[in-house]
Parts: structure tokens; C-alpha cells; sequence
């Protein structure tokens, strides 16, 4: 459920810098993913039939999704705090990166 408000969030700013929030919204998706492959696996009874230490491999996937949700957050929360920066399109353009609306959604993707 998290993981597809952060998606939203994400997706629905304007992505001024594509390096750190493609990682965000790559760690979201795959997140959201997989979740749903566990949640499929358990709830059709698939985990009685496949021999995996489930206990072992819930552990594993909830540690590597911290990690990379970790990362993400650290990421996000960078390109939040760059919102007072200008942007410079041309010599005689300049703009912010983040707009007041997407600075408050960034804000709220972050946490």
C-alpha cells in the first residue's frame, strides 16, 4: 500500500532530475511488484506446494526492501531539499527546480 502512494507521488511530479528519482520510482515499482507476487504465492497456497524456507526468504526480502527503500528515501529526500535552487534553461531563463505543488508532494513522497 505504501509502496504505490510513493509510486503515485512520485509519478505525479514533475521528475527534475531523472538519476535520483528513476531509482525511487524503480525501487517503488519493483517493491510493489514483488509484493504482489508474495502475496499471490500465499494466498493460493502456492507456499505449501514449493519447498523454501519461507520464514528465511521473508526475511530476506524485507531486508533487501528496506535497503532499497533506504536508499530511495535518502535519494527523494535530496532532491527535495534542492528546491531552492535555480534551474538555469538559457543565459537569461532561470526557474526552480521544484515548484511549490511539487515540493509539497515531494515532501510527502519522502516520508
Amino acid at each position: 500500500l505504501f509502496g504505490t502512494i510513493v509510486w503515485i507521488l512520485v509519478a505525479s511530479t514533475g521528475v527534475p532530475l531523472p538519476l535520483l528519482q528513476g531509482w525511487v520510482m524503480f525501487v517503488a515499482v519493483t517493491s510493489w511488484f514483488l509484493s504482489i507476487v508474495f502475496l499471490c504465492v500465499f494466498l493460493f497456497d502456492y507456499a505449501n506446494r514449493i519447498a523454501v524456507n519461507w520464514n528465511q526468504a521473508d526475511f530476506i526480502f524485507h531486508g533487501a526492501t528496506f535497503v532499497f527503500y533506504f536508499g530511495a528515501f535518502l535519494l527523494q529526500a535530496a532532491t527535495t531539499s534542492l528546491h531552492h535552487f535555480p534551474r538555469t534553461f538559457n543565459s537569461t531563463t532561470q526557474d526552480r527546480i521544484l515548484s511549490g505543488r511539487e515540493y509539497n508532494i515531494s515532501i510527502a513522497a519522502s516520508v
